[in-house]
C-alpha cells in the first residue's frame, strides 16, 4: 500500500514557503484523540538567520510606506481571514482541540478584530508637541517622532494562538516594523495559515516571517542580534529565560506571563448572574486562558450556595468531539500537560482538599480515549498555602475559599506572586470600585470576565509580566520617540 501523503506544516520566510526538510520534523498531533496530523518542518540557525535578515532588509521600505496603506492592507487582512474563516476554524480546532463553538465565536471571531482595532488606531495616532518658553521672548518646539523598531520577535503560546498571534502582529505592522513570528510548537497552523492571508493581500516579502520549531528556536530567535525588540506571552519559567536572552543587548520586551487569578464574591452579588460567570472565568477552553480564575474566595454566608451551584454547572459541561456544536469543553493541549495538572490534583488532596466534582481522567469515548482529557474539578477545604492555590496550574480547575469580611477578602487575593487579573462580584457599586482598585493586577472585572476593549491596556504585574500592550500602549511599545527640539 502507498504510503499516505504527509500534511506538512512549513515555514515562511522572505514571502516564500520553503520546502521542508524530511531530516528536520516533528508530528502535529490532535489532543482530543492523540493522533498525528501531520508533520511540522523545525527551523534550524541558518534558516532563523535567513528570517530575521529577510526582516531587516525589508523593514526600511515598509516604516517608509505611508500610514493609510499599511492599515488598509491590514484592512484586507481582516477581510481575508473572514472569507477563509471556516479553513482558520479548523486548523485551530486541529491543533488545539477546543469546541468548535469557542473557535467560532473567540478564537477566530477576534483575529480580524484585532487588524481593524489596530488599523484604526494607528491611523488615528498623533504625536506629543510642546511649546517651551525660553526666555527673552524667545520659544522652542519640541515634538517626538515615532519610529518602528525594526524587526520584532513575537513568540506566541498554544492556547488561544490566532487570537495571541494577531493580537500582536497587526500593532507591529501598522507601525512599520518586520517581525518573524515563532508559534507554539503545539500549535504551528493558524500562523502558517496567516503567512498565507498576508501575501495575498501583497504584504511585501520579509515584513512577515513564521519560523517553527521548539524552545531552541525560539532562544536562536530572542538570541538574534538582529532583533530589536521581543513580545511573548507564555509561563512566567520561560518569560524569565527570555529576559536573559535579550539582557546583553537591551531590547524592548513586553511580557505577558502566567496568572493565578482570584475571583472575589460577596454575598449581595447576583447569585445566578456570578455562576454564570464564574463557569466561564474557571472553564472556558478548559481552563487554558491566562485570565482563568484559579481561585474564589466567597463570603461566608453563602459559600454553600455558590459551591452547590458551581458544582452542578460543572457537572453540566459536556466533553466530546470538538466538531460537535454540542461540546463545550475540549482536552488539555497534551499529555504532558495533563500529567502535570493530573499531579496538582494529588497535591491537592494530600493538602486535604475536599473533592466536589472531577479530580481524575474521564471517559470521552473510544474515538478519543488517546486525547489528553481531564475532568472539570472544584474543591474546598484549601487555604493559601497550598501548592495547588499558589501556583499557576491551568486546567479547568479552581479552589474555592470563604472570607468574612471585604479586608480579608482583599488580603487573600493579593496574597499570590502573581499579578494578571482579577474579578469582583458585588451589587454594591462603590465597593465594586473600591475592591476592584484594591487588586494587585494588571485587569480587575466587576460582575464580569474577559470583557475587553482593545484599546485598553493589557498585561499584568508580579509573575505575570511586564509592559502592556492594547491601543496607545501598542504603539508605544512597536516604536521608540525621538524628540526634536527646534529653537523658534
Amino acid at each position: 500500500m502507498a504510503e499516505t501523503a504527509r500534511v506538512w506544516v512549513r515555514n515562511f520566510v522572505d514571502g516564500v514557503f520553503i520546502e521542508p526538510d524530511e531530516n528536520a520534523w516533528y508530528d502535529n498531533i490532535d489532543p482530543a484523540t492523540g493522533a498525528s496530523v501531520g508533520r511540522v518542518h523545525t527551523a534550524d540557525a541558518t534558516l532563523v538567520d535567513r528570517a530575521v535578515t529577510a526582516g531587516r532588509r525589508a523593514v526600511t521600505a515598509w516604516a517608509n510606506t505611508p500610514v493609510a496603506e499599511r492599515t488598509a492592507l491590514l484592512r484586507r487582512a481582516a477581510d481575508r481571514i473572514e472569507e477563509r474563516f471556516d479553513e482558520f476554524v479548523a486548523a485551530e480546532i486541529g491543533d488545539t482541540g477546543k469546541p468548535i463553538t469557542q473557535a467560532r465565536t473567540l478564537d477566530v471571531r477576534r483575529a480580524p478584530q484585532n487588524f481593524r482595532s489596530f488599523a484604526d488606531t494607528v491611523a488615528a495616532a498623533g504625536q506629543e508637541s510642546f511649546i517651551t518658553e525660553i526666555g527673552d521672548g524667545r520659544r522652542a518646539l519640541n515634538y517626538a517622532v515615532r519610529k518602528p523598531l525594526g524587526v520584532v520577535a513575537i513568540i506566541v503560546p498554544w492556547n488561544l494562538p490566532l487570537l495571541l498571534l494577531t493580537w500582536k502582529v497587526a500593532p507591529a505592522l501598522a507601525c512599520g516594523n518586520a517581525v518573524v513570528v515563532k508559534p507554539s510548537e503545539e500549535t504551528p497552523s493558524t500562523a502558517t495559515l496567516l503567512a498565507e492571508v498576508l501575501a495575498e493581500v501583497g504584504l511585501p516579502p520579509g515584513v512577515f516571517n513564521v519560523v517553527h520549531g521548539r524552545g531552541e528556536v525560539g532562544e536562536l530567535l530572542t538570541r538574534h542580534p538582529g532583533v530589536a525588540g521581543v513580545t511573548f506571552t507564555g509561563s512566567s519559567a520561560t518569560g524569565s529565560r527570555v529576559m536573559g536572552a535579550v539582557a546583553p543587548r537591551v531590547r524592548a520586551v513586553s511580557f505577558e506571563l502566567g496568572g493565578k487569578n482570584a475571583a472575589v464574591v460577596f454575598d449581595d452579588a447576583d447569585l445566578e448572574e456570578t455562576l454564570n460567570g464564574l463557569t466561564r472565568s474557571i472553564f472556558t477552553n478548559t481552563g487554558q486562558v491566562c485570565l482563568c480564575t484559579e481561585r474564589v474566595y466567597v463570603q461566608r454566608g453563602i459559600f454553600d450556595a455558590v459551591a452547590a451551584g458551581l458544582t452542578k454547572r460543572a457537572l453540566g459541561l459536556t466533553l466530546g468531539r470538538p466538531i460537535d456544536e454540542a461540546t463545550t469543553t475540549g482536552p488539555l493541549i497534551s499529555a504532558a500537560h495533563r500529567e502535570k495538572v493530573l499531579r496538582y490534583f494529588d497535591l491537592a488532596q494530600d493538602a486535604g482538599a475536599e473533592v466536589l466534582v472531577g479530580g481524575g481522567v474521564p471517559e470521552v469515548g473510544a474515538e478519543l480515549d488517546g486525547g489528553s482529557w481531564i475532568e472539570p474539578t472544584l474543591w474546598t477545604g484549601l487555604t493559601n498555602d497550598a501548592a495547588a492555590v499558589r501556583e499557576e496550574i491551568f486546567g479547568p480547575v479552581a479552589a474555592l475559599i470563604p472570607f468574612d469580611d471585604e479586608n480579608e477578602a482583599i488580603a487573600l487575593a493579593n496574597d499570590t506572586d502573581y499579578g494578571l487579573a482579577a474579578s469582583v462580584w458585588t451589587n454594591d457599586l462603590r465597593r465594586g470600585h473600591r475592591v476592584a482598585q484594591a487588586m494587585d493586577v494588571g485587569m480587575s472585572w466587576v460582575n464580569t470576565w474577559f470583557l475587553r476593549d482593545l484599546r485598553s491596556p493589557f498585561g499584568g504585574m508580579g509573575l505575570s509580566g511586564l509592559g502592556r500592550e492594547g491601543g496607545a500602549s501598542s504603539l508605544h511599545f512597536y516604536t521608540e520617540p525621538t524628540n526634536v527640539c527646534v529653537q523658534l
